[in-house]
């Protein structure tokens, strides 16, 4: 009797959290973005008798469900953790912890990618660089190059990436800047590079390019908590780090404009710190096409960067020694009708991308 009582008793459990959870399925609000991850959610489709047939309504509701799951976070926080301490999962979704920093992993090499990446680049130099002006390019590592072998985990050649792309577009000027990195340029739990740490990479690019940068700069401090990217993707538990941003007269009285959404902004945007993504103060973030005027420069020199989003925390530094800084992500814009916007006359070009978009080229327009 006893033990019928018990198994009437973990059925009753079993079948109460069930109804529970369908009911909260059911009736709690859905969200359309999620912040953790920084991505949009799957929405429920679209029933009907075609998408039942070709199996793409059960795909698309399997994805729904997983999104709209009750207590989503806490379960994949508990899944993130039992991966990584109780079955020694070395990552989760390609994201792994070492040392205090998160990473995700970037491998194989894409040669293709790479070949694709130097072809637009190509397309832009013939297309604008004007007479007496000069090209150059530059690669990012990804933290992946600090980690990854150290780690235990499969890491692409870095050094054979930066061979190849320089033999990819050899129509460019390469400046090497690996030296000039460790991991602590990095955020622990973002992709990207810290600001107050890149002065020298700035420097050396600039003088690469035959430019000086003169200034010192004041370092400040977001008061806002700062969780990266992989921190949320991850699910793994690990503390806030701080935004720090480089500021002079230089910078602060630029003239900064934003031709994606036409309005006047400054280069450091502070209101987006308190946004889904604080790194986005730097330069207004996911931009296509913004430029910056130093009109107190002693000499007319113009730069217009290609860039991703590593570009737009180093972008500013460059107004110490150009009167005139563009910055471009033909991820967003395509660079056929560039020439609408930018006057190319007397202007040198930098191509400086992170291996993360070079191994991924596809992104380019």
């Amino acid at each position: 009797m006893n033990k019928n009582i018990k198994d009437k008793a973990v059925v009753i459990s079993f079948a109460s959290i069930i109804l529970i959870f369908f009911v909260l399925c059911l009736f709690m609000p859905k969200k359309s973005f999620s912040d953790s991850e920084r991505r949009p959610l799957s929405k429920l489709p679209a029933l009907s008798f075609e998408s039942v047939l070709n199996g793409s309504f059960m795909s698309g509701f399997e994805k729904y469900s997983l999104d709209s799951f009750p207590m989503r976070d806490s379960f994949r926080a508990v899944k993130a953790l039992a991966a990584k301490n109780i079955f020694l999962k070395q990552d989760n979704n390609r994201i792994y912890s070492y040392n205090g920093y998160l990473s995700k992993l970037e491998y194989p090499l894409k040669q293709q990618s790479i070949k694709n990446a130097a072809e637009r680049f190509r397309f832009i130099v013939d297309k604008y660089l004007s007479e007496g002006s000069k090209a150059y390019l530059s690669v990012i590592p990804d933290k992946n190059y600090f980690m990854a072998e150290e780690s235990g985990h499969l890491s692409i050649d870095y050094e054979g990436f930066a061979k190849l792309m320089k033999e990819q577009a050899d129509f460019l000027t390469y400046i090497p800047i690996y030296d000039l990195l460790d991991i602590s340029c990095y955020y622990k739990t973002d992709t990207h590079w810290r600001q107050e740490k890149i002065v020298p990479v700035a420097q050396k690019l600039a003088e690469g390019m035959g430019v000086s940068l003169s200034g010192t700069y004041e370092e400040k401090v977001l008061p806002n908590p700062f969780y990266g990217v992989y921190k949320g993707q991850s699910a793994l538990p690990f503390d806030a780090e701080e935004i720090r941003y480089l500021s002079n007269d230089v910078i602060d009285n630029a003239y900064v404009y934003d031709y994606q959404n036409n309005q006047e902004i400054k280069a450091y945007t502070l209101e987006k710190a308190s946004g889904k993504d604080a790194y986005e103060i730097f330069l207004g973030g996911p931009l296509s096409l913004v430029t910056m005027e130093n009109k107190n420069a002693k000499e007319k020199r113009e730069l217009v960067i290609f860039r991703d989003s590593f570009g737009s925390s180093i972008a500013p530094l460059f107004l110490n020694g150009y009167s005139k800084v563009t910055a471009v992500d033909i991820r967003y814009i395509s660079p056929s009708v560039l020439d609408r916007f930018i006057d190319f006359e007397g202007a040198d070009m930098l191509f400086l991308y992170s291996t993360m978009v070079l191994n991924n080229s596809e992104t380019l327009k």
